[in-house]
């Protein structure tokens, strides 16, 4: 399904209840009035290594996306795992969290009963605390992140409690929320509600200068802008097939699940759903962004 340009009228929905309906035209020319640093990779373009080199050939395979995991800073990155893996008890020395792409992943306590994670589920992993983690499925992937580096491996002994707990959220247990349910938003009377974006919102309150992540769940064939306010966004693709072009350029690149888009600076992400079923997208941002769904074409 092809991209096309913006329409009058969308639907919007926005990351924080600061901002109050902005008109299409505001917010493209705050959008165009510096250029955006713009990174796409593909999951075919990934470079994948091991995720703890000290296991040797018992490591997982993991394949940056931004961010470097052995250095400083916050990073997101792949991991793999081969069906029936199940890791002996351990810690790891940063907090991180986690989105289920495909497979079944099962992350507890060791003693905890079997609770499998379909895709599209989330789940966090305090630091400090000790648990194993376990796939199984032909193709398993999640989408790990952290909010600083490095990222370590350590054994259960060395265990500590930071007094954060960990979040396991089933995909069908999430709460989507759509435009009916924003009530600081315009809601025009096109396009229609099945048509239009919803989002789920996983940590922190989305408002200025705060980092914070959600999920964009965007219809089967539709088509959407993501608008981001000037701040860094950063977006992997967890279901479905995504048509991505910023707005300006011509090229299309077709996302798969795991390939990844992301911004520095005011920009606007052009995104159609090309496949049978809804594309989910998670979101990572500093500050306020906008979905917009634009009409479908009759």
């Amino acid at each position: 399904m092809g991209l096309r340009k913006p329409a009058s009228h969308v639907t919007a929905l926005t990351l924080a209840s600061v901002i109050t309906a902005q008109t299409v035209s505001t917010v493209v020319a705050q959008a165009s009035a510096a250029e955006p640093t713009v990174q796409v990779t593909l999951t075919s373009e990934i470079e994948w290594g091991p995720l703890n080199p000290a296991r040797g050939d018992q490591s997982l395979m993991a394949g940056t996306l931004w961010g470097d995991r052995t250095g400083a800073g916050p990073s997101g990155f792949l991991v793999r795992f081969a069906d029936g893996f199940s890791s002996p008890p351990h810690i790891h020395n940063v907090t991180y969290r986690g989105l289920v792409i495909s497979g079944r992943i099962h992350n507890d306590d060791p003693d905890a009963a079997d609770l499998w994670l379909p895709p599209g589920s989330f789940w966090t992993q305090p630091a400090g605390e000790a648990h194993i983690t376990a796939a199984k499925g032909e193709n398993n992937l999640a989408y790990i992140e952290i909010d600083e580096s490095p990222y370590l491996v350590r054994p259960a002994d060395t265990a500590f409690d930071t007094g954060e707990r960990p979040i396991n959220v089933a995909a069908n247990n999430l709460v989507w929320l759509d435009a009916s349910d924003i009530t600081w938003l315009d809601k025009p009377d096109t396009p229609a509600a099945e048509e239009a974006a919803k989002m789920a919102f996983l940590w922190r309150k989305p408002q200025k200068d705060q980092t914070n992540g959600s999920l964009v769940r965007l219809p089967a064939g539709s088509t959407s802008e993501m608008r981001s306010n000037g701040a860094t966004l950063r977006a992997v693709v967890i279901q479905g097939q995504l048509a991505h072009a910023l707005s300006g350029e011509n090229g299309v690149r077709n996302l798969e699940p795991g390939s990844y888009f992301g911004t520095e600076g005011a920009s606007v992400h052009q995104l159609s759903c090309a496949s049978q079923t809804d594309c989910v997208v998670y979101v990572r941002a500093r500050g306020t962004y906008v979905v917009a769904s634009l009409p479908s074409e009759k």
